[in-house]
């Protein structure tokens, strides 16, 4: 009797440990490091009031070819939320006068972009919060994740922050991106939207473009709220929130370019 009791204590033990793990697994945070090649056509730079274009004597040669940046995916449920480090912030260059070294200062940009997802309808929500003087207006667009395709899945398998991933590749953008995912966590996501798969998470990918890879997933709760989108936000179409998007930085450039030049990588 005492140990079929003993037995009985271990297995409701067990089981609790693996129900505790499972319910820990439904929220979180992934730490992604990522680095993506400049974009030339977004980049903006204008000396004494004119736009320079890439290619001419005056455009700047200590451009990067590439930024890197960290982003975490911050998840609760069916829902999470997007946020990345270092995009929010612009190089202005000014020039004091012939032979004079440019001063350098970062200035906020006028604009926070954020990406709600719900996870089990496979949609997005985009907030886009435009900050004036006067104050601040949100707006939000809604669509779908894509769904997957061409994607051919291999047997190759490797460990990315302590999960096993198998290697896939898919066609994108006219380049082949080899994708690593997992199926140990429970729900479906990718920093890439249009390269999420069926099932699984990705926890790296990368192409001759760009490369995302998780240094850390840290299974601490969250709370959901934390990553639902505000229902205060005006709800717009896409073409609506991109016209808001540029033109809150059409207006911020004219301000910039008061005084002297200006250089602007766009994120």
């Amino acid at each position: 009797m005492k140990n079929a009791a003993k037995n009985l204590v271990l297995t409701c033990t067990l089981g609790l440990l693996a129900a505790g793990a499972s319910l820990a697994q439904t929220s979180g945070r992934i730490n992604y490091e990522a680095t993506q090649r400049t974009d030339m056509s977004q980049v903006r730079v204008i000396i004494n009031g004119q736009a320079v274009k890439p290619g001419s004597p005056d455009f700047p040669t200590d451009i990067p070819e590439s930024r890197s940046f960290g982003m975490t995916l911050s998840f609760a449920g069916p829902y999470a939320k997007e946020q990345r480090e270092g995009g929010a912030m612009v190089m202005r260059t000014v020039e004091d006068g012939p032979g004079s070294a440019p001063q350098v200062s970062r200035v906020a940009r006028p604009i926070e972009e954020t990406v709600y997802l719900d996870l089990a309808n496979r949609n997005t929500t985009t907030v886009l919060t435009v900050k004036k003087d006067d104050g601040a207006t949100a707006y939000r667009t809604e669509a779908p994740i894509p769904a997957p395709a061409n994607w051919t899945v291999t047997s190759q398998t490797k460990k990315i922050a302590g999960y096993t991933c198998r290697k896939a590749t898919v066609p994108y953008k006219k380049e082949t991106y080899t994708v690593w995912f997992t199926t140990d966590l429970p729900f479906t996501y990718s920093p890439v939207r249009d390269l999420t798969p069926e099932k699984g998470v990705v926890l790296a990918l990368e192409s001759e473009q760009e490369q995302f890879r998780a240094a850390k997933v840290d299974l601490k709760p969250v709370p959901e709220a934390e990553v639902q989108p505000s229902a205060t936000a005006q709800k717009v179409t896409a073409a609506e929130l991109k016209d808001a998007r540029e033109k809150a930085m059409a207006d911020f450039r004219q301000k910039m370019m008061e005084g002297g030049g200006l250089r602007i990588n766009r994120n």
